[in-house]
């Protein structure tokens, strides 16, 4: 029986699903699986120079190329540096496997009550085990195939997440006879979420037939599980209103007349006055927390009945109680739901439509910039003018997201990754490094902040080097503005380190030093041409658009207000005039 090196094993493995590339930082404890990679041409490894940056590659390989991300660090400050994007998949429920090189198992400390025995110890898997959806350490070479197959089929079953393989530098070495391997016989748990009582679909039909002011409401979960047609096939039918949570923005089309935008803390007033006023809410694969319902869920579309689908039944009745809570698989829902939803009357809510198309109207996310001011949400909306069809938009964390994520218009082939529950600055450059490798031959944007840019700036190298035509964009107000909002509002305007402490560097000129085309744009009448530019070039780029430092995002909702009454706040007369339910007296707020 032929005998083979472990390592080797390991990547012949990653190549058997599919796996292209595997984001890494060299390292000691990781030579033998690098060794195992060199001059691969089924599978390419792809050198980073910060294990985060690698972990949120990874990250935007998985998000957008519907495949497990592969990210690979050294043992110690290696796998700890991981440990942002692991939280992050966790969270958002991306399926990514992590593998840590570790300490020759005769070096490690098991239950030794010291704090560390080889060097570069670290005990990654309990670390990362909160965070992760699986995690071991390896200490049996003939288990390799079992922990394998194990790993991957956790990480994109049920509701999707990462996990972690922590490998000693010994078992990568072993040798192995694949032929003896054991494998991992996986549960049929799956088909759990997919056993929905007939009577509940029934109950399901009957509460839509019965609505006159219908609204779907889309999270993260529906992408996740490939849910967008049979969704797009459900709104031809009904004609309801969609609005999406932050996660769930690239879900449905923007350009339906169907869609109403992002609710939520920095949604679109437009879209929050349709959630407010509905009285049914289906949301679909979404966690309905606070940065969607508001501080109080209680207030949140308190006029509606909500049906919850979602795929974790602990996210079911967890912020805001639903009267029909349904633990189930989102496509699976809306196939079962789109076969029996026959003889639907359109016309029932054509009032309602009518009604929300004029809140959309009447509460744009941008007014028009001229002369030398340019307006945040402006610029997104001249941007997704100039979106190549099938782009890839990868976008930060802090005000610059908001702003996309209120204006950008994500069409049906385009895609918009950020994140959500970990919410790290410095995700975008890295991201859209992964998102180019998983989609060769797409337009990949990368939009910033600085504050957010410096944080990962190392991997414009990465882009320079595997001559990546990612087009960055970066939001320069010279501050960290989303907590500088903050503390105007709470703190009397005492901005400690988002303002006093901060600075940042001439971008022009450092983007530059890792020779990528540079662009600036200080004035409006200047977005067009020089977005053209951009775009024609067929290298990467970078835009550095300037703006003022007192610029925010609005609307915004406050502590303890409901999500129809956001910052600026309208009039009690003219709030009142928008709504269908009585509003909160200012004593409940």
């Amino acid at each position: 029986m032929t005998a083979m090196k472990l390592s080797d094993y390991v990547i012949n493995f990653l190549v058997s699903k599919d796996v292209t590339h595997v984001f890494e930082v060299c390292g000691g404890s990781i030579t033998h699986l690098l060794d195992s990679l060199y001059k691969r041409r089924d599978i390419q490894a792809i050198s980073m120079h910060h294990e985060q940056a690698a972990a949120f590659a990874a990250e935007g390989y998985s998000r957008s190329g519907g495949n497990i991300g592969v990210a690979m660090a050294t043992s110690g400050p290696g796998a700890t540096n991981l440990i942002t994007g692991i939280a992050s998949c966790f969270f958002d429920s991306i399926p990514c496997v992590f593998i840590t090189g570790q300490v020759n198992t005769y070096e490690f400390k098991f239950k030794k009550p010291v704090r560390q025995v080889g060097f570069q110890e670290t005990d990654i898997v309990n670390l990362v085990k909160p965070i992760t959806k699986y995690a071991v350490l390896i200490t049996e070479p003939d288990k390799i195939r079992y922990y394998l197959e194990k790993a991957f089929y956790i990480a994109k079953s049920g509701r999707p997440g990462p996990v972690l393989l922590d490998m000693p530098m010994n078992i990568q070495r072993a040798e192995i006879k694949p032929k003896s391997l054991k494998s991992f016989r996986a549960d049929t748990f799956d088909e759990l979420y997919k056993k929905t009582d007939s009577n509940i679909i029934k109950k399901v039909i009957n509460s839509i037939k019965f609505s006159s002011r219908p609204v779907v409401l889309i999270g993260g979960g529906l992408r996740l599980s490939n849910a967008q047609s049979e969704l797009l096939k459900f709104i031809k039918h009904t004609e309801i209103p969609v609005v999406s949570s932050l996660m769930g923005i690239d879900g449905f089309t923007h350009d339906s007349d169907a869609f109403l935008g992002m609710i939520g803390t920095y949604g679109n007033r437009y879209a929050n006055l349709t959630v407010a006023n509905a009285d049914l809410v289906l949301a679909l694969g979404t966690r309905l927390d606070t940065r969607q319902t508001g501080t109080k869920p209680e207030t949140f579309a308190r006029g509606a009945k909500i049906i919850h689908v979602d795929i974790d039944e602990h996210e079911l009745n967890n912020k805001r109680k639903a009267d029909i809570p349904i633990n189930c698989d989102i496509n699976y829902f809306l196939t079962l739901i789109n076969k029996k939803i026959s003889g639907y009357d359109r016309n029932k809510i054509e009032s309602w439509r009518k009604l929300v198309k004029g809140y959309k109207k009447k509460y744009p996310s941008y007014s028009v910039s001229s002369g030398s001011k340019i307006e945040p949400n402006f610029f997104m909306s001249r941007l997704s003018e100039f979106l190549p069809k099938s782009s890839v938009v990868c976008v930060d964390v802090g005000q610059n997201q908001m702003w996309a994520a209120q204006t950008l218009e994500i069409k049906k082939t385009q895609r918009f990754l950020t994140q959500g529950g970990a919410g790290a600055m410095g995700s975008s450059l890295a991201m859209a490094i992964g998102a180019s490798f998983a989609n060769p031959g797409k337009v990949i944007i990368a939009i910033s902040g600085d504050g957010g840019f410096q944080l990962n700036i190392q991997e414009l190298q990465t882009i320079y080097h595997y001559k990546l035509p990612v087009k960055i964009i970066l939001l320069n107000n010279r501050c960290y503005g989303m907590v500088k909002q903050f503390q105007e509002q709470y703190f009397n305007s005492r901005f400690q380190s988002t303002v006093l402490g901060y600075s940042c560097p001439d971008f022009q000129s450092v983007v530059s030093a890792y020779r990528i085309p540079v662009w600036k744009i200080n004035q409006a009448n200047k977005i067009d041409g020089t977005l053209k530019k951009l775009f024609n070039n067929k290298r990467s780029g970078f835009l550095e658009i300037n703006i003022s430092s007192n610029m925010k995002v609005v609307p915004k909702l406050s502590v303890n207000r409901p999500v129809e009454d956001q910052e600026p706040y309208l009039s009690r007369e003219e709030l009142k005039s928008n709504m269908f339910i009585d509003i909160l007296p200012e004593d409940k707020k």
